[in-house]
């Protein structure tokens, strides 16, 4: 091989591997919130649709649900060529929204939507719900992105009916008792996200999944003391699956705000609302660190998986204050 050729080939390869890396950058750029009381009159202004009772919540779900789709590289995490197949940050947050995307979609179906445990569940998000449920990794036969565009689709469908004042075929009950059965699962992702990042330095726990029921029994013993600690190679994944959580529910919450406002006001409870909000806007901070520093937690380096741990402990913990509210009569 000539001297010229080889230096021709070496200069190729190093100009794909920077653009590569160039792409990689804007595609794994992190969202910013947005306000979601305004999106949602632009919405219904554009539209031509009226902002009834739960447009806002059913807005936020179809605008989360389309970021996915929609943003810079689209839906990344099902890719088989680079830069999406050597990308972990950005895969990372797609599933934390993907997770809330999940939840909310099947509070809607089994609770937002329905008036009593024996009414029929509405149609279009009985084909939204299952479609969120496929895998992420799925790349063909059906695509992850054709089976989360259909359910967009279908939720668009029920806004309109919705929305739609001749027509009583779509509802969303706003209820304390439906909004507290959605809000006791997003408490047990959140309890597991910050567990998950609080053991970025590993810890010593004691076994606790029996405790406060005597009679309780599992299916195979476990040691009295475990050892938790996240893989070294798995700290930034886990730290943007839960910014990426913390960034969906945000926005739901808020949307939850104005569809709910009669029910917390009743309860006295928007305080405690808006409280769990301003603690989930501190997830999304900027981080300035080219990469997730992990140091121990009382050491010279930060931790940020600690850092964000505590935001997410401080949000649950209003969550279930919040709920306890609710519940009270």
């Amino acid at each position: 091989m000539s001297p010229n050729l080889k230096k021709s080939i070496i200069g190729g390869v190093s100009l794909l591997a920077v653009l590569i890396w160039l792409i990689a950058l804007w595609w794994g750029w992190m969202p910013s919130a947005y306000d979601v009381k305004s999106r949602t009159a632009n919405v219904a202004e554009s539209n031509k649709e009226r902002m009834v009772t739960g447009y806002a919540t059913t807005t936020a779900l179809i605008d989360v649900s389309n970021w996915l789709l929609t943003k810079p590289g689209g839906f990344i995490s099902n890719d088989i060529l680079p830069p999406g197949v050597i990308m972990d940050n950005m895969p990372a947050f797609e599933y934390g929204v993907l997770e809330q995307i999940r939840d909310l979609s099947l509070a809607m179906r089994i609770d937002f939507s329905r008036s009593q445990s024996q009414s029929t569940g509405d149609p279009d998000l009985e084909i939204a719900q299952p479609k969120f449920n496929i895998s992420h990794t799925n790349w063909a036969l059906p695509s992850a992105e054709d089976e989360y565009a259909q359910a967009v689709v279908a939720l668009k469908r029920y806004r309109k009916r919705l929305a739609d004042q001749n027509t009583s075929s779509a509802q969303f009950y706003t209820r304390a008792d439906n909004l507290g059965d959605w809000l006791r699962e997003v408490e047990k992702r959140l309890g597991s996200i910050s567990q998950r990042l609080s053991a970025s330095v590993g810890q010593d726990r004691f076994n606790i999944d029996l405790a406060g029921d005597p009679t309780a029994r599992q299916s195979t013993p476990t040691a009295h003391e475990l050892q938790v600690k996240t893989s070294w190679w798995q700290i930034d994944d886990v730290f943007y699956e839960g910014r990426g959580a913390c960034w969906a529910l945000l926005h739901f919450l808020k949307a939850v705000e104005i569809d709910f406002e009669d029910v917390l006001v009743k309860k006295n409870a928007q305080v405690s609302l808006k409280q769990i909000i301003r603690e989930l806007e501190s997830t999304q901070q900027t981080v300035y660190s080219p990469m997730i520093l992990n140091g121990s937690g009382f050491g010279v380096v930060t931790n940020h998986s600690l850092v964000m741990a505590n935001y997410v402990s401080r949000a649950n913990a209003a969550l279930i204050d919040l709920r306890t509210l609710l519940e009270q009569g």
